[in-house]
C-alpha cells in the first residue's frame, strides 16, 4: 500500500470520528421517563376528569333514524396485573365501551378525547411531552377478532396510524406500540422539540367476526419519552411557555 493512500485513509478515520461525535453527541445524554396521559381515574376530590371521550362509529354503527350504537361509560375496575388484587384506599376506574354494528365489513369506531358532552363536544387532541419513545395501554378483550391502534399528529398537522395489533385474547393486557424515527418530533430550529399529540384510538373490526354484544375497556394510557434538551446560554428564551408568556399563542 502507498503511504500516501495509508495517510489519507488515517485522515479519514480521523474526519469521521470527529464528526460523527458532533453530530451524535446529544443522542449519548437522555432522560427517558413514564408518563401516564390518562388513567381514567378521578382525581383527589372524587370528580371524574374534564376530559371526556367520545365515540364516533363508522356508517353501520347507526340505526335507521341515526343513533348511535356505541356507548361508554367509567366504571370501578382494574387490571390486577397493574395495581393488584386489593385497592381499599384508591378508587380506581376504567373505560368501558359497548356496541355493536348493523352488519359484518371493515367497520370502525373512534375513541376521541375532547370537552364538553353531546352537541357541544370539542375534540381537543392530547398533547405528548418530550422525544416520546413508546405509548401503551392496558386493554380487556374478550375474544374478538378486532385490533386497536392510536393516532397521533406532528407539528406540521400529519396524522400518523400507530398499530396496537389485535385485542383478540381475553382479559387484561398491556398493548405497545413504538414511535418509528421517520415520525419528526423536532425540527433545525428554535424551539427544536416539536411535540406530537394524541388525537383519537380507532378500534377496527375483521370481516370474518360477529359484529354485536361487543364489550371492551380500557386503563392507563401511558408513554415513555425522553425529557433530555440540551441547555444553552439563552435556552429560557426558547421555552415553550416563556415564548407564550412574551408573545401569546402561536398564530395559526
Amino acid at each position: 500500500m502507498k503511504p500516501g493512500s495509508t495517510f489519507l485513509r488515517a485522515f479519514l478515520v480521523m474526519l469521521l470520528l470527529v464528526t460523527g461525535a458532533g453530530a451524535f453527541g446529544d443522542e449519548i445524554t437522555v432522560n427517558v421517563v413514564s408518563r401516564v396521559l390518562q388513567s381514567f381515574d378521578p382525581d383527589e376530590a372524587g370528580r371524574e376528569t374534564a376530559r371526556n371521550w367520545v365515540l364516533l362509529p363508522s356508517k353501520f354503527g347507526y340505526d335507521s333514524k341515526a343513533n348511535s350504537y356505541w356507548q361508554s361509560r367509567k366504571l370501578d375496575a382494574w387490571p390486577e396485573a397493574l395495581y393488584g388484587k386489593n385497592r381499599d384506599k384508591e378508587k380506581l376506574q376504567v373505560l368501558g365501551l359497548t356496541g355493536k354494528f348493523s352488519r359484518k365489513g371493515y367497520n370502525f369506531v373512534e375513541i376521541v378525547p375532547g370537552t364538553g358532552e353531546g352537541q357541544n363536544f370539542k375534540p381537543s387532541p392530547i398533547p405528548i411531552p418530550g422525544r416520546v419513545e413508546t405509548i401503551d395501554l392496558w386493554v380487556w378483550g374478550a375474544n374478538y377478532a378486532y385490533y386497536l391502534e392510536a393516532h397521533v399528529r406532528d407539528f406540521q398537522g400529519i396524522d400518523h396510524v400507530l398499530p396496537f395489533g389485535s385485542i383478540r385474547f381475553a382479559g387484561w393486557k398491556n398493548l405497545r406500540t413504538r414511535i418509528p424515527g421517520s415520525i419528526p418530533q423536532a425540527w433545525r430550529y428554535l424551539p427544536h422539540l416539536r411535540n406530537l399529540e394524541l388525537t383519537k384510538l380507532v378500534l377496527w373490526t375483521q370481516p370474518i367476526e360477529k359484529v354485536d354484544e361487543f364489550y371492551i375497556y380500557l386503563d392507563q394510557l401511558k408513554i415513555t419519552t425522553d425529557l433530555f434538551e440540551t441547555s444553552f446560554d439563552g435556552s429560557e428564551l426558547a421555552d415553550a411557555e416563556t415564548l407564550q408568556q412574551i408573545w401569546g399563542a402561536p398564530k395559526q
